[in-house]
């Protein structure tokens, strides 16, 4: 199974970009080996809309083009569903066994995602009811990853109960 983040925004060069970077390459080598594969991100041009609404319905245009149709598709928002990094594990295991392709983690412009994105998506996942800025969404969408693939593969980075 690849699996990939795909943003709206770009983040700039910094201590973020390799804090991401780092984790996502730890994820790729750990979950080699599980059949998990790719841990690559996607960066998509914010709209420039005039509107909250007319921008998120634009970007969802652009962030489903670029997601194969048969994707799992995680939209992470803060009304979404929270899980114990052991169920996500799971629910990326479960996917995988389900002999899904493609895992697609999307994270929303500056106004949140639309509803279409919502709706289309297999899971809406919540790292807090809080707002977070996305360069910190995408440092934890990595951890988490490299944190699934560690549990996955038995690995003491993961020192849950």
């Amino acid at each position: 199974m690849r699996i990939a983040l795909v943003a709206v925004g770009r983040m700039k060069d910094g201590p973020e970009r390799g804090l991401v970077s780092r984790y996502l390459d730890r994820a790729a080598a750990t979950g080699k080996p599980l059949g998990l594969t790719g841990f690559a991100v996607t960066e998509l041009t914010e709209s420039r809309a005039s509107s909250a609404n007319a921008r998120k319905a634009e970007e969802a245009r652009a962030l489903l083009a670029g997601i194969p149709e048969k994707s799992v598709l995680i939209a992470l928002d803060e009304r979404g569903k929270s899980l114990s990094s052991e169920d996500f594990a799971g629910k990326i295991v479960s996917w995988r066994d389900m002999g899904r392709a493609d895992l697609m983690l999307v994270i929303g412009g500056a106004d949140g995602l639309d509803a279409e994105i919502r709706q289309r998506a297999d899971l809406t996942l919540s790292f807090s009811p809080m707002t977070w800025p996305h360069q910190i969404v995408r440092i934890m969408a990595a951890e988490q990853l490299y944190r699934a693939t560690t549990i996955l593969a038995g690995h003491p980075y993961h020192r849950g109960d």
